[in-house]
């Protein structure tokens, strides 16, 4: 697959989700970002407010991870967090999937709280992404999510927060896009650190990347392509 250096920017969801990241990091996070025009800045919902004001006039979205890491709030409190993310400026919204909920096989809930989130997502105009966290999950599990996208219709299923215990693989990546097909996009995160894993990303099915990485990824393409 032959992408340029703009196309594959504006794959890249620029990631800094560090507790630590003080003003300072975020300017540099968003710098880069219009800079090197990715896609979006990925983001706790904390920053969102901060991130919306540095992008002014910017085509780059934020991004609001919700539930993040771990997935074990409530959907009462995904719901709010998503929509004050929102009302504060969010364009795209990630969220954990509730891991302890699907392992106890509590479908009837995982299938609620997807379709309550992507609705709220849908009614505001913004971008939802659903992220699996494959390194936890069965490869039945991984189906489930999948195949419940398929009738929920989320914009994004994402298979990982890049916290967990493994990124992203092709072979997640490639399953997930087999099963969900144009239904939904598929974004991998997750130990993308180089141009080599993010080509092979994209080529398995994957058209979005998220990355702290996107600088040096797309500095190796303009170098390749020079």
């Amino acid at each position: 697959m032959k992408l340029s250096v703009r196309q594959l920017a504006n794959m890249v969801d620029h990631t800094n989700l560090k507790a630590f990241a003080d003003e300072s990091m975020f300017r540099q996070l968003c710098d880069e970002a219009r800079r090197y025009d990715f896609k979006m800045v990925a983001i706790n919902p904390a920053q969102v407010e901060r991130c919306k004001r540095l992008l002014n006039g910017s085509p780059v979205h934020v991004g609001a991870a919700v539930g993040f890491p771990l997935g074990q709030t409530t959907l009462a409190c995904k719901l709010f967090e998503t929509g004050d993310a929102i009302a504060r400026g969010a364009d795209e919204i990630d969220y954990v999937v509730n891991l302890a909920e699907l392992k106890n096989k509590n479908y009837e809930y995982i299938e609620r709280e997807m379709q309550d989130i992507v609705e709220l997502c849908r009614e505001k105009n913004v971008i939802s992404k659903v992220i699996f966290e494959n390194c936890y999950l069965t490869e039945a599990e991984k189906i489930f999510l999948a195949k419940t996208a398929m009738a929920v219709k989320p914009d994004f299923i994402k298979t990982s927060t890049g916290f967990g215990t493994g990124g992203a693989t092709v072979e997640d990546v490639a399953l997930m896009k087999r099963i969900v097909g144009d239904v939904a996009k598929v974004k991998a995160a997750g130990g993308i650190r180089d141009l080599a894993t993010a080509l092979q990303m994209i080529e398995a099915g994957a058209e979005r990347l998220g990355t702290s990485a996107g600088v040096q990824i797309i500095e190796a393409l303009s170098k390749a392509e020079a």
